[in-house]
């Protein structure tokens, strides 16, 4: 699993670097096929987002976007979105098969 964290508007710091890898491997270790992982934080406004995108085996695309004041709350918010979206997309898989 590749993990590719990028900042606009922003500098990305190594502790960000490390709470974002560390939540993660948390969140999404128990997913084998998963391929690779881009993280692109944001300044809006007063906003900081977090987006994350996951591609996976068999053409798997998932998208989470959130947004907060705080940059390590929408970072936690958004990799929660990632692992229900993921945990659904694998119940979808393992349930077509009968």
């Amino acid at each position: 699993m590749q993990v590719s964290i990028t900042g606009r508007h922003l500098n990305v710091t190594d502790n960000v670097k490390a709470h974002v890898v560390e939540k993660l491997e948390r969140c999404l270790g128990g997913f084998p096929r998963i391929e690779n992982i881009k993280v692109v934080l944001d300044t809006e406004s007063r906003d900081k987002v977090a987006e994350v995108i996951i591609q996976g085996a068999n053409h798997i695309r998932i998208t989470a976007e959130e947004k907060s004041e705080n940059l390590y709350d929408a970072i936690d918010r958004s990799i929660e979105h990632a692992e229900r979206q993921m945990r659904k997309q694998r119940d979808k898989v393992q349930d077509h098969h009968k």
